[in-house]
């Protein structure tokens, strides 16, 4: 058991037995590819009850009330684009309008041509009326070339993509350089079961060379699957620079980096302790360890074991105290380390140990001595207080070797075999197998105390599935500590800028606190490093070994011969076999992916880098990496801002992973998948069946008719519809599909806009000389202006949630629900009579500029739209063409200026704005009371009490107030008087009419002359009031509590003050109309 006292520093995995604390904050800093920097996990009992919630809610079949409407679709009629469109030409967009909005329709051959045409080029820029001389350059986060694309890089995408054409269609010069990682660890297992499945041969069958072309044959044939994917995501990155990390010119940057980082001292070469897969035979990253929970003892699958292996034991044994009839009980979770032991540690002030303190112990199997060391590190209050040491096999005990100059024999071998030093009985046998022979030997020596259950945290291999074993080994280390104070200190003064504000704290403290990096992998498929070792003449094996860096052999040798003083042709070189960790060259991408280290103009245009989006997940792993290596190695910050966005989740929160059989391949959300398809891909994926259960349940409870074809607009606008600096995304296809729902408003509001325009293509006025006659047209104007507005401020600070929450609300509640409900018999010349009252005498001047109106929303609102939903909005934009007012149009809508308020500047109107606010609620009440009475047909007459200002507001918009209300006209009563406002009855409403309260000043009446069911109104009235009293009590209590004076600001009180008056009047006008029904009641009875 490890007993260090907690509290002092990071933690660091313990392989089996969970997190060891480090010492003092003081403690010398050790090479360590250990994840010390991770954050201390919730505690073991609650993270896996909350998992197992979380299985059960999925197996027992309890359903989400939110998630229900999921399985509420029908399959939609599919529309084909059929036209012969050859890839890279332009679509024919004079083809007959669909009758509805078809995914399938809209996609096709709109990317090619974008491509083909170079859209995305920043050479584009030229070409632009209203380029700007700014630069905007990003690159994608590069995904495995092993992998697929999942929602949570969909995310990525989505939001990088709105970003990327915002700033395009700003005239920016915009660079989005696409890429693929190599995946060093990944790829190369990925390859080697599929020579073991399909050859029947190793790794170690071939040559190192042989291996390579059989990789590179792999990802020649495999690797433009993710590249197939972004373009199906409509991700308009720059393909003529697309960048592969193994590509030659990357290749050479990533040496030309270790050879520079070698020479300045921040790369050495040091033995030190390093997280292994005894499976891969290498050291790992620490974002390819994932943590595995142990509530205790647990049999587990392990690779190489044919059966199940125990953890979560914690083990008791006893050393002798050599010469004194005593003993020292140690415990351990890893028995088979024991061999490997070099001490026992106490805490000086510990009282039972005083008697041992500078004693020995006699280890029983080697019959070394080992000494009674005391250090205040070690945690008296845990176990028995006192800790075996193993410094070549635990990150702590190696600390403590370092400070109390103990040795470090190795007694585990890389293939997980333990070494010749354990003894003939032990040597060549597996370490897991070799714990069982250790404990029953210690039972055989009488020195076994005893096991217990123990929770614990299990250091895993992402890749292999294998447990982490600690061994010590000679690596090439990044020397970190200056480059990350330089890295905090570019935070502090204002140079980088991270969003959301909040990760600065995880930067500082992370760094703050950070371990030397090792860099050497031992695998074959990735970059050699560029190091060597050097013989000399009459060199012998017991001399220090002497290494040599350069850019390539020849430079090497020469540099040997200069530092040694011999001969170039005297020297022998070989080079380290060992890769580079694939983190280190991901680490340069900003830069590497512009030419460096050329001075090319790219990497003059386009670096630093305007920002870099990504996974909150990677701050560590790869974002402050790029910032000391792009510092350190250019002189720059890599990029000038970070934008993290946060985790996407299934809906029961749990990360998006592929060992839970949860990740969902955006194309599926596309195209549409059935229940069948997604349940073969959880079998065909290699996870723990109790895993794949839990993910086949899940999806057949949210997915019972399998996933509906979605398109990709809507999944990009439900993607960046989520506050992405924030809690992390819980997507559901339900959300999904409610984008598709607004894309097929979006066709329909096209198609009535096309039929307005009519088959002449006569093109409408301008925007600038378009001036609204209505006060309906200039309500809708001065909204269309306030939504830019919005979205410019929105955009300007990332905020992609307000920007597509403001273009949905302006486009579905103020143009589909509102104006064009009302100008529909404006535009068609219907009604001429009653019902519409133009504010001209010019009928068709008032239809000319309302479908004016009409077209520049729509055209505006597109182009607002078009980072979100490129295909959509290209497909609808290009067959508004024919009426566009300016001849000199581009080409695409994506190389269109993007919308800004101050062309909209003379369409601001916010009185219009604030009065229409009263005119909405008095429609609602005038469709509630029609509503109540059961009128659908019918138009009566109604009358409003109100204020006289609210008489101003609604004769201003009495038009819209009778079509929208859907009543044949609307008499206006002041109680107060209203001598100065035309057409104000002095006469009140009749008596008996029905109510509806608009707020604490205006009333709708609704006269009843008769046929009214009585019943049905008491029914109503006693519901509603039924549900308006304890919201009243509630905001009186709320009201009525001793701090609310304090705390409330002023205006907010009036608000609440007219609020409570408005229903309380509500309540007094519901008591009195009950009243009157009940007395017509009785006396009709």
């Amino acid at each position: 058991m490890r007993m260090w006292r907690a509290g002092r520093g990071p933690s660091l995995w313990l392989a089996g037995g969970g997190a060891a604390r480090l010492c003092s904050s003081n403690t010398p800093k050790t090479p360590s590819s250990s994840s010390s920097h991770l954050k201390s996990p919730r505690p073991q009992a609650e993270k896996l009850r909350r998992r197992r919630e979380r299985d059960e809610a999925i197996l027992s079949g309890q359903r989400n009330s939110t998630e229900d409407t999921s399985a509420k679709w029908s399959e939609k009629q599919k529309i084909v684009y059929t036209a012969h469109t050859p890839p890279g030409t332009k679509k024919d967009t004079s083809l007959p309008f669909p009758s509805s909005y078809s995914p399938e329709y809209v996609e096709s051959s709109w990317y090619q041509w974008w491509e083909k045409e170079g859209f995305f080029s920043p050479e584009q820029h030229e070409q632009l009326s209203h380029s700007v001389d700014q630069t905007f350059s990003l690159c994608i986060p590069p995904p495995n070339v092993t992998g697929t694309l999942h929602l949570g890089h969909a995310l990525t995408v989505a939001v990088e993509d709105a970003l990327v054409r915002w700033r395009r269609m700003q005239g920016y010069r915009v660079l989005w350089v696409p890429g693929c990682d190599h995946a060093g660890i990944a790829t190369q297992a990925v390859v080697e079961r599929k020579l073991l499945r399909e050859k029947g041969k190793h790794r170690q069958d071939f040559t190192r060379e042989e291996f390579l072309q059989e990789v590179w044959k792999w990802k020649n044939s495999k690797g433009e699957e993710i590249y197939h994917q972004l373009r199906m995501l409509g991700a308009s990155l720059d393909w003529s620079r697309a960048c592969f990390t193994m590509d030659p010119g990357f290749s050479r940057a990533v040496t030309t980096a270790f050879v520079k980082l070698c020479d300045s001292g921040l790369i050495y070469r040091s033995e030190g302790l390093v997280s292994w897969s005894c499976a891969l035979e290498s050291a790992i990253s620490d974002i390819e360890v994932d943590a595995k929970e142990l509530s205790g003892q647990t049999m587990l699958a392990v690779p190489g074991y044919e059966n199940k292996v125990e953890f979560g034991t914690m083990y008791t044994f006893a050393y002798p105290v050599e010469g004194h009839d005593m003993e020292v009980a140690v415990s351990t979770t890893r028995p088979e380390t024991m061999l490997g032991d070099v001490a026992v540690a106490v805490h000086p002030d510990d009282p039972r140990y005083e008697a041992v303190h500078g004693k020995q112990c006699r280890h029983p199997f080697t019959y070394r001595l080992l000494p009674i060391i005391t250090d205040t590190m070690v945690d008296m209050e845990l176990g028995t207080g006192a800790v075996k040491v193993t410094p070549a096999h635990d990150h702590t005990d190696f600390l403590l070797s370092q400070r109390h100059s103990l040795p470090r024999p190795t007694v585990i071998e890389g293939n997980g075999t333990m070494t010749s030093s354990c003894g003939e009985w032990l040597e060549g046998v597996k370490r897991f197998d070799a714990r069982q022979l250790v404990v029953d030997a210690l039972v055989e020596k009488k020195l076994f105390r005893g096991k217990t259950n123990h929770a614990t945290t299990l250091p895993i291999c992402s890749r292999s599935g294998d447990v982490i074993e600690p061994l010590l080994k000679k690596q090439w280390f990044v020397r970190c500590e200056e480059m990350a104070k330089n890295a905090i200190k570019a935070v502090d003064n204002g140079q980088l800028e991270i969003i959301p504000h909040y990760y600065t704290k995880t930067w500082k403290n992370w760094l703050s606190n950070i371990s030397d990096w090792c860099i050497s992998r031992q695998l074959w498929w990735g970059h050699q490093i560029p190091a060597y070792q050097v013989e000399l003449p009459n060199s012998t094996d017991k001399q220090e070994e002497q290494w040599v860096w350069g850019e390539n052999e020849d430079e090497a040798r020469q540099k040997a011969a200069v530092k040694y003083g011999v001969k170039p042709e005297a020297v022998t070189l070989t080079r380290d076999p060992d890769v580079l960790d694939t983190w280190f060259s991901s680490g340069l991408f900003p830069f590497a992916m512009l030419g460096w280290p050329e001075q090319t103009t790219d990497l003059q245009r386009f670096y630093p880098n305007s920002i870099l989006e990504t996974g909150s997940d990677l701050i560590f792993f790869w974002v402050a990496r790029m910032v000391m290596l792009g510092t350190e190695l250019t002189g720059q910050l890599p990029f000038k801002q970070v934008l993290f966005h946060s985790l996407v989740r299934d809906k029961y929160g749990r990360k998006m992973s592929k060992s839970l059989g949860n990740v969902i391949d955006p194309l599926d959300v596309i195209h549409g998948v059935s229940l069948e398809r997604l349940q073969e891909k959880v079998k065909e994926g290699n996870i723990d069946p109790k895993e794949q259960l839990v993910a086949m349940e899940a999806q057949k409870k949210d997915f019972p008719k399998g996933i509906p074809q979605c398109g990709t607009d809507a999944l990009r606008f439900a993607l960046c519809s989520h506050k992405m600096q924030g809690e992390d995304i819980s997507l559901s296809i339900s959300q999904v599909l409610s984008c598709r729902h607004f894309c097929n408003k979006i066709w329909q509001t096209l198609r009535f806009t096309l039929g307005v325009l009519g088959d002449n293509t006569t093109p409408v006025g301008t925007l600038e000389e378009t001036t609204p006659l209505s006060s309906m047209d200039r309500w809708i104007c001065s909204r269309l202006h306030s939504t830019v507005a919005q979205c410019e401020k929105a955009l300007e600070a990332y905020e992609l949630h307000i920007v597509t929450s403001a273009l949905y609300s302006f486009w579905v509640h103020n143009l589909c629900d509102v104006y064009m409900e009302y100008a529909k018999p404006v535009l068609a010349q219907e009604d001429k009579g009653a019902v519409v009252q133009a504010d001209t005498n010019s009928s068709g001047r008032a239809r000319q500029v309302a479908s004016t109106i009409l077209y520049h929303c729509v055209s505006t609102s597109l182009a607002m739209l078009s980072p979100f939903m490129p295909f959509l909005t290209e497909e609808l934009w290009q067959r508004l063409q024919p009426f566009r007012p300016d001849a000199g149009a581009h080409t695409s809508l994506c190389l269109e200026p993007y919308p800004h308020s101050s062309q909209l500047a003379h369409w601001h109107y916010p009185e219009e704005e604030r009065d229409f606010l009263l005119v909405q609620d008095v429609i609602r009440a005038a469709r509630s009371l029609r509503a109540q009475c059961g009128m659908t047909k019918e138009k009566p007459v109604m009358w409003a009490t109100c204020s006289p200002r609210q008489a101003q507001v609604l004769l201003k918009f009495e038009s819209a107030v009778w079509t929208l209300g859907r009543i044949s006209r609307l008499q206006i009563y002041c109680p107060d008087g209203a001598d100065n406002v035309p057409s104000v009855h002095a006469t009140p409403p009749p008596k008996g009419s029905l109510i509806g309260v608009v707020d604490h000043t205006c009333q709708l009446h609704l006269h009843i002359q008769g046929g009214i069911n009585i019943d049905k109104q008491i029914q109503q009235l006693s519901q509603r009031r039924h549900k308006l009293v304890p919201k009243l009590d509630e905001i009186l209590c709320r009201v009525q509590s001793p701090d609310y004076l304090i705390k409330v600001p002023a205006h907010v009180r009036q608000q609440m003050d007219e609020k409570v008056s408005a229903m309380q009047q509500e309540l007094k006008i519901i008591e009195d109309q009950l009243k009157e029904l009940q007395k017509t009641l009785r006396t009709e009875e």
